[in-house]
């Protein structure tokens, strides 16, 4: 997160009018959630509560995101770009971004595919918390336990290595998107997520690699 005194000494407000540009992104998705403003105040009340505040250009005033819909901004990491005149924040939020009720307000047509396995992990946490009146697969698993979503692991990853070794491109990516999704559904019926797996293969790799 920015250093309080030394960053905001390096910020350029006389070039932004003290109204700094701000870009709010997901941190697990990289989805960019929207854009608003800071002024100094702002950025100070962002820091010392972890909840991101702008100012207001029509209310003449600093806002919490959320301080009516509940939909708070939780921050992650506080960055600048390399002229310091625009802000770039990491967030995990708290509920949907958007006033018309969408994550985003923005509507790209084309994501980052490795962004969906976090919205892949969204529905699979929905199902095990909120799933089990449906009749859903995901559903089903979870409420056949944690054996059996462990076997099912295993013998996805038996066909993953059958599908290798019959040298057959397709039945691979088929049974690796069946081994993946039954590995998602196993690390959160453990209270883990995908995320942890990723923090981990990072670790490894500076050290390892």
């Amino acid at each position: 997160m920015l250093n309080k005194k030394e960053n905001l000494l390096k910020l350029n407000w006389i070039k932004t009018n003290g109204m700094m540009p701000v870009i709010i992104q997901d941190f697990l998705s990289n989805s960019v959630l929207m854009h608003g403003y800071m002024n100094q105040e702002a950025l100070l009340k962002t820091q010392k509560e972890g909840f991101v505040t702008f100012y207001s250009r029509t209310k003449k005033r600093l806002w919490m995101k959320g301080e009516k819909s509940g939909n708070f901004l939780k921050v992650v990491d506080i960055t600048t770009d390399c002229d310091y005149d625009t802000l770039l924040i990491l967030v995990e939020p708290l509920g949907k971004t958007c006033h018309l009720e969408k994550k985003s307000c923005f509507f790209l047509k084309k994501k980052n595919n490795l962004g969906f396995l976090h919205i892949l992990e969204e529905t699979i946490e929905e199902k095990k918390k909120y799933g089990i009146e449906t009749n859903s697969y995901t559903s089903n698993l979870y409420r056949s336990g944690t054996k059996r979503i462990a076997q099912k692991v295993g013998e996805e990853a038996v066909e993953t290595i059958l599908a290798a070794m019959q040298k057959d491109p397709d039945e691979l990516i088929n049974e690796s998107s069946d081994l993946i999704y039954h590995l998602i559904v196993l690390l959160h019926d453990q209270n883990l997520n995908f995320n942890l797996v990723v923090e981990n293969l990072k670790a490894r790799r500076s050290k390892k690699l």
